[in-house]
């Protein structure tokens, strides 16, 4: 492909210098270009060579244009292509990663004056140097950086340096930090394609401390029970000192311990022990009472939430006869908290009495029976409105199972049986499988189910099928029904020995346990009929955080509807009410507020839904967790590993000149970079106009000198 006209440069300064080169290049031989000039010569001299009703200046002017005009069209018609190479010198970058964190607060607003220093230095030197910190966001200057970060995440700042100047030249990232890392993965585990000069500030000297290390306590607390918590105190220079360490609720002294410190660093976990009194979201305190010269005491202190519930989910295991299969599934309903099971066993000779508890869920062992000897008791089970899960053995009556669910019709003579495994049907989604671990199931050894033609019915869907030695069949083993009235039948008796077997083969008892609990809970999950549903985004926060609500409204046939006013009232732990207003469009249902204090909010929306008024409850957390006061000692070592691991060096804050003299000393060059860029003349859009101009200029001047 020839080229011709040879390329000129522009050159513009902005953050890097860039040269832009333009080649014209052609498909055809140029030899057709003085042919081109020539049609449009020849055309422009034929059309104005006779004499017309205008002056010999103004007919010269328009043979130009029209030999323009020509000439330009020729031109596209020879396929030329512009090529532009444009090259850019971008400069050498610095990062100054700041560790911006309360933990380093003094030391880094000492440090402040020494980091400017090596930004003037850098940036002299045709560096460009810019501020990355803890906060997600790039800082315009040094003085604009505020160490009040609550939390420190290394390992993240330096993955969102790499992400952000992935492909740029940069050189070096100048990590000022503590060390101290309480969130996220230590940095050391991560890899980077650049150079990290670590710069330690801190001390590396162990303070006269007593903290709060660690709080542990079960989310979850039943109404009038006792239940533990836990805590993990640490003391530092007190040898023989004593303390007391309180649980409270409120005001409220709970419980409390006292605790003398060893000669050296101590350790020492303790137990506290309440009773639920209350039912929500309760705010326990567990404090250390501060010593005398204690470096701080922001770390005696911590917060405990706890969601005290009224009772578990009852569940009536009714069973036929004493069965392995009985305990089995007791065994693992029972591995849930939120469950009670209650068990049950027919004895035709004294039948179990009428209860009037209400259960969640009710479990059928091989009820209906062959019999029929229970066929009364089954019948009131099944209908008192709770959902059955149905576990058919050899003594189970299909015909009367038929009549009493509306998930499967099973056909099969009484007496007749046949051996069967399972396998997953990879079309169900309605729960979370694992097809990979669901593969044991070919191991396990089989069930025995009864032998016949098993029909689901609409609103049925099966989870497992049935494999009858190595032949996967499409007969269900285990169905669930997903209609007004949900439940579900498992076809087979024998999950005992599909329990022993899983131990013997991998000494857990996880994957069938899990596999019930899951339908299980789906079965006994009460639908969300309302109509207005307003909920936090998560139900615990940081301070600080904002706490956002989803705004959920439904019409009668449960399409969203939009356009609606809600009011929402958040109330803490003083009783003291925040009110706020907005209104859910189709683009915006979501509610943000912001700085709210520590502790449990009791919120509540109010909304007019198609002339009814509809409430939204529920509760949410904030919690202040003082994690930048647990550790006072700032850790030298793993910035001296990062900076080895990266190609960098470590130096203490009082080195600050010796990082800048390092960084100076090294030559390093800006970086060149080229792109090239080929396009057909005919596709440039203002090409077009300007001929159109010549075109429509030539045609009024005509028009206006009295000709056409």
């Amino acid at each position: 492909m020839p080229a011709f006209n040879h390329s000129f440069t522009i050159q513009s300064f902005f953050h890097s210098i860039i040269d832009l080169n333009t080649d014209f290049l052609l498909q055809s031989s140029p030899w057709y270009l003085p042919l081109c000039l020539l049609v449009g010569g020849a055309y422009a001299f034929l059309l104005y060579q006779k004499n017309a009703p205008w002056g010999r200046q103004l007919n010269l002017s328009l043979s130009a244009l029209r030999f323009l005009l020509v000439s330009g069209l020729c031109f596209l018609l020879l396929g030329i292509f512009l090529k532009q190479t444009k090259t850019s010198v971008e400069k050498k970058t610095v990062v100054l990663a700041i560790d911006n964190s309360q933990s380093v607060g003094a030391a880094g607003n000492r440090l402040r004056a020494g980091l400017k220093a090596v930004q003037e230095a850098l940036s002299g030197e045709g560096y460009s140097v810019e501020i990355q910190t803890l906060n997600n966001e790039q800082a315009v200057a040094l003085d604009s950086v505020r160490f009040n970060a609550r939390t420190t995440n290394l390992s993240n700042l330096l993955s969102r340096i790499r992400t952000t100047y992935e492909g740029r030249n940069l050189t070096d990232v100048v990590l000022l930090s503590d060390g101290i890392v309480n969130q996220g993965t230590s940095p050391t585990y991560g890899t980077y394609p650049f150079a990290i000069q670590t710069l330690g500030v801190g001390d590396t000297l162990p303070k006269r401390d007593v903290a709060l290390k660690s709080v542990y306590a079960n989310k979850i607390a039943y109404l009038g029970n006792q239940f533990p918590v836990s805590a993990d105190v640490l003391a530092y220079g007190f040898p023989g000192q004593s303390t007391r360490l309180q649980l409270r609720q409120g005001t409220a002294v709970l419980d409390q311990k006292i605790v003398t410190f060893g000669p050296n660093q101590t350790l020492l976990p303790l137990t506290f022990s309440t009773t639920a009194k209350q039912k929500g979201l309760q705010h326990y305190t567990i404090e250390a009472i501060p010593l005398g010269g204690e470096f701080t005491t922001r770390n005696n202190r911590q917060d405990v939430y706890i969601d005290v519930i009224d009772g578990k989910e009852k569940i009536l295991l009714a069973a036929l006869t004493p069965h392995p299969d009985v305990k089995a599934l007791r065994a693992m309903l029972e591995k849930n908290e939120n469950f009670e099971v209650d068990v049950q066993v027919f004895n035709p000779n004294s039948p179990p009495p009428v209860s009037n508890k209400k259960y969640d869920l009710i479990v059928l062992h091989q009820l209906p029976d062959l019999y029929n000897s229970a066929q009364a008791w089954t019948k009131r089970l099944v209908e008192s409105g709770a959902p059955c899960l149905f576990v058919l053995g050899n003594q189970s009556n299909t015909p009367a199972l038929n009549a009493l669910n509306g998930i499967v019709q099973v056909v099969s003579n009484p007496g007749q049986s046949d051996k069967v495994t399972g396998f997953l049907n990879v079309n169900f989604k309605l729960l979370n499988f694992d097809p990979q671990r669901l593969e044991l199931l070919r191991k396990l050894p089989p069930l025995s189910v009864p032998f016949g033609d098993v029909r689901l019915l609409p609103n049925a869907q099966a989870i497992l099928f049935q494999r009858v030695g190595t032949v996967q069949t499409q007969k269900p083993l285990l169905v669930v029904g997903t209609g007004q009235k949900r439940g579900a039948v498992l076809l087979g008796e024998g999950l005992w020995q599909w329990r022993l077997e899983e131990f013997a083969l991998t000494e857990k008892q996880e994957l069938i346990d899990d596999l019930l609990l899951k339908v299980v809970q789906y079965i006994a999950a009460k639908d969300d009929k309302r109509k207005l549903r307003v909920y936090p985004l998560q139900n615990e926060f940081q301070l600080g955080d904002r706490v956002t609500f989803e705004t959920e409204a439904y019409n009668d046939i449960y399409e969203r509807l939009y356009d609606l006013p809600i009011a929402l009232t958040l109330t803490d732990e003083r009783a003291r009410v925040r009110s706020y207003n907005y209104t859910i469009t189709s683009g915006s249902t979501r509610f943000e507020v912001s700085d709210l204090p520590a502790g449990v909010y009791r919120y509540r929306a109010t909304a007019t839904v198609l002339g009814k008024a509809e409430v939204a409850t529920g509760e949410f957390v904030i919690k202040d967790e003082p994690l930048e006061a647990l550790s006072t000692t700032a850790d030298f070592n793993l910035l001296r590993q990062l900076a080895q691991q990266t190609g960098g060096k470590f130096y203490p804050a009082s080195q600050i000149q010796s990082l800048q003299k390092n960084l100076l000393s090294r030559n390093v060059p800006d970086r060149l970079s080229s792109t090239e860029e080929l396009r057909e003349l005919i596709n440039l859009r203002w090409l077009f106009f300007v001929l159109l101009l010549l075109a429509t200029v030539e045609w009024g001047v005509r028009k206006w000198a009295g000709s056409y």
